[in-house]
């Protein structure tokens, strides 16, 4: 895929969650792997509604604050094979066949095959990568923090392995 069919891609997208009345807080195209959108953390509830299903985001919280994302994953590429002490997660994919990689240890199991409306949850801790498949990856993310005083961000990664050298 070219330049111009991610910048498409992020546009149709961002084009989607303003119209469905999303408030889009933070955008990142610049990821070796894609990019990713965060909303606004008072809309929980109402993403919750549209892309898990009416999931109570009351029973998602640790801490008593979650985050909402909707990452992009580029045909090709994978995320760090990565894991988070501030954070589990909850995914859900939109668009397009991604793979997933997960383990309690840092030594990467078989690759998972997930199609638009499987869902996966990641504990605290929980080693994990995504993979471009053969397509563009659109996944929905709640990010659900476990230490209220010390919220995760995007500093919590703990890089296990990275293609990209970071």
């Amino acid at each position: 895929m070219t330049y111009q069919a991610k910048e498409q891609l992020f546009a149709e997208i961002e084009g989607k969650l303003t119209e469905q009345g999303f408030r889009i807080v933070q955008q990142d195209q610049t990821r070796p792997w894609g990019g990713f959108f965060v909303i606004e953390e008072t809309q929980a509830q109402q993403f919750a509604n549209t892309y898990f299903d009416g999931l109570n985001v009351q029973e998602l919280k640790i801490a008593g604050k979650l985050s909402p994302k909707v990452l992009v994953v580029a045909p090709g590429k994978r995320l760090s094979w990565q894991y988070h002490h501030r954070r589990a997660e909850i995914w859900q994919v939109v668009r397009g066949t991604v793979g997933v990689v997960t383990s309690d240890t840092d030594e990467e199991h078989e690759l998972q095959m997930l199609k638009p409306g499987d869902v996966i949850r990641l504990n605290q801790g929980e080693r994990h990568r995504l993979v471009g498949l053969d397509e563009w990856g659109v996944l929905a993310e709640i990010w659900q923090h476990t230490d209220a005083q010390n919220p995760s961000d995007e500093d919590d990664i703990v890089r296990v392995q990275d293609d990209f050298g970071r």
